[in-house]
């Protein structure tokens, strides 16, 4: 468990520091340039993402159990996905309605992929790591809002077809990770 918290630590530590030092954040870009703070910024997300992989998978080797989720909040937590993955593709096509209504739908998409997976998983690591996820959301969405608001900051809305574009991809990325690449990369197959 020691590693798969290490993990959360920096990989949700470097996505926070908008959160808790936006100006420190700023005289550090300003100081070092942005290149290298991407950089910076890329490898402890990584090296922190690398840890909770291999923190999670440590500790489901002997899970602790909390609760036993019954049967059908496993299709909950499954069905919960689809608006995650929509306000995922929202984060990238640009100019759609989801966006300029929701601000930060990738932000979004974290804070709802994070409840459905804490309902649907009983364990303590899962508990652990889909909380520290959900609570970093909550908190980032509501930072990421305030600036909004103290810059003026709107996402203007596009046509119609942007957001068919977010809808197809979405459900075609949900589809995707729910009936093939789920059991595949993490073992466990959400509605089999």
């Amino acid at each position: 468990m020691i590693v798969l918290v290490l993990g959360l630590l920096i990989f949700l530590g470097v996505h926070s520091v908008r959160i808790v030092a936006d100006g420190w954040r700023a005289a550090q870009v300003a100081r070092s340039g942005e290149g290298r703070w991407k950089g910076f910024f890329s490898l402890a997300a990584a090296v922190g993402l690398a840890l909770i992989i291999l923190g999670y998978h440590l500790a489901q080797t002997q899970p602790v159990v909390l609760w036993t989720p019954p049967p059908w909040v496993r299709y909950l937590g499954a069905l919960l996905t689809i608006p995650a993955f929509v306000l995922l593709a929202a984060a990238y096509v640009p100019r759609n309605r989801i966006k300029a209504a929701v601000g930060h739908p990738m932000v979004a998409a974290v804070k709802t992929w994070a409840f459905a997976h804490l309902l649907a998983n009983g364990t303590l690591a899962a508990a652990v790591l889909f909380g520290a996820f959900f609570v970093w959301a909550v908190f980032d969405f509501a930072s990421a809002r305030r600036r909004d608001r103290v810059a003026g900051t709107r996402y203007p809305a596009g046509a119609g077809s942007r957001d068919a574009i977010v809808l197809v991809v979405g459900l075609a990325a949900w589809a995707l990770f729910a009936f093939l690449l789920h059991g595949w990369l993490i073992g466990v197959s959400p509605f089999g």
